[in-house]
């Protein structure tokens, strides 16, 4: 009877061992796995509980303060490789580009939280430029407008790649409204506070400088609800020369090279990162 006992308590402490090597070799693995992979060298990190990123510029480039993009959207897939052309501009020219995922959070305030905690993050704790440049692409254009709208000092410009600015174009309020935290017909009841096209007259009266590019056969975030409003409220509020927009003819919401080796976007991110270093 006691050798039995013997044998089990033996066998009970080799698998507590092996359960304990497994957790550390399983604890290890985590600690070595990126937050996020990137396409440029960088880093990855957690901020406010969000997956975040830095593509840094070589060291011999770099500056205090730093200048900085901040990019949307930061979901796992982006900033993809039809991007990378224009991000290895940005870092060769001394420029950091930082982004954080907030999910499909369409410019709602709980996305607009995090944004904020990424930029208190950079600019508190690492010696980042007190005004970025905001890029957005696509459904990007929601996530910077809103954050713009509601931190226009701190904000050094936007540029725009085929962007969105009015959330009845896309996603369509069905799919905003539970990123709102409301009904589809409490959300359109509120679309002044929180659709961005709304508001941009905030973004112009402070003459905002923004570029944008967007194609004139756009069907999934049409040029005329989207960029083109925008340019025509920058204009009404005499703020046309703090606006360029480039419409390119027969071109939709896709993967055409023209989009992301657009070297006047590059130009203008830089040069508005630059301007608030």
């Amino acid at each position: 009877m006691m050798n039995h006992n013997i044998t089990r308590l033996i066998c009970a402490a080799a698998s507590l061992s092996i359960c304990i090597v497994e957790q550390v070799i399983a604890e290890d693995k985590s600690a070595a796995a990126p937050v996020k992979t990137l396409i440029l060298p960088g880093e990855s990190f957690l901020v406010d509980g969000r997956p975040a990123f830095i593509l840094w510029p070589p060291e011999e480039k770099r500056q205090k303060p730093q200048p900085w993009i901040m990019y949307a959207p930061t979901l796992p897939p982006y900033p993809d490789s039809h991007e990378k052309w224009m991000h290895e501009r940005f870092v060769a020219a001394g420029v950091a580009v930082a982004g954080i995922d907030v999910a499909e959070a369409y410019g709602s305030p709980a996305g607009q939280k995090h944004f904020t905690a990424l930029y208190h993050e950079l600019t508190e704790n690492r010696g980042f430029a007190a005004k970025p440049c905001l890029l957005g692409r696509s459904r990007g254009g929601l996530w910077v407008s809103s954050w713009a709208i509601h931190n226009v000092d701190k904000v050094a410009g936007i540029a725009g790649i085929y962007p969105v600015f009015d959330l009845r174009t896309y996603p369509g309020l069905n799919r905003a409204a539970p990123a709102y935290g409301l009904k589809p017909d409490e959300l359109a009841a509120q679309l002044d506070e929180h659709n961005p096209i709304a508001r941009i007259n905030v973004l112009a009266k402070a003459k905002v400088p923004v570029f944008i590019i967007h194609g004139d056969a756009d069907n999934v975030v049409p040029l005329k609800e989207n960029s083109a409003t925008l340019f025509e409220h920058y204009e009404q509020a005499n703020a046309g020369d703090a606006v360029e927009l480039v419409v390119v003819e027969g071109q939709g919401h896709n993967f055409w090279p023209g989009f992301f080796h657009c070297q006047e976007l590059v130009d203008f991110a830089i040069r508005r990162a630059k301007a608030a270093d």
